[in-house]
């Protein structure tokens, strides 16, 4: 199984919204509309931005023909498209799957048939405003990086030898 196809969102510097506290979402689909398909037979993905404003559609993947077949080599592929996210929708997934997505950081969401992304982004984004739950505060937080007053709270520790 192979990466059929790759569609980056591209702005000038000037046109780019700033999201700085932004996280990388995918959606498993087949129209761009609907979460529609297992994680592991799924034809394409829509990758967005989020925060709690606003959001942003940063790519979309298609994939050749698969099969579930039990045969794990195609989770690699899709895993990679999925670097850097702190979450996958999708309808189900398998539990080799899970575990492998896990190990990345990545949290797998399973949704009801007929899910929207357009509802599913609106229940995050309201999700990140009233109070993350576990896993998507330490992806907020992952993305945030270390703060960079952390060197002047040490110092105000003091130092002793």
């Amino acid at each position: 199984m192979s990466l059929a196809r790759r569609m980056q969102v591209l702005h000038a510097p000037d046109q780019r919204m700033p999201m700085e506290t932004a996280i990388k979402v995918a959606f498993a689909t087949t129209d761009m509309v609907h979460v529609n398909q297992h994680f592991g037979s799924a034809k394409s993905f829509a990758v967005y931005a989020v925060d709690p404003e606003q959001s942003e559609m940063l790519e979309a993947a298609q994939f050749g023909e698969l099969a579930q077949d039990g045969n794990e080599d195609k989770l690699s592929v899709k895993i990679q498209l999925l670097e850097g996210c702190a979450a996958v929708y999708c309808q189900a997934i398998g539990a080799s799957a899970i575990k492998q997505i896990v190990a990345q950081g990545i949290q797998p969401i399973k949704v009801q048939e007929g899910a929207t992304i357009k509802d599913l982004i609106g229940d995050l984004q309201h999700e990140m405003k009233a109070g993350p739950s576990t896993w998507l505060a330490k992806a907020i937080n992952q993305h945030k990086g270390p703060s960079p007053d952390r060197f002047n709270a040490m110092e105000d520790e003091g130092w002793d030898e």
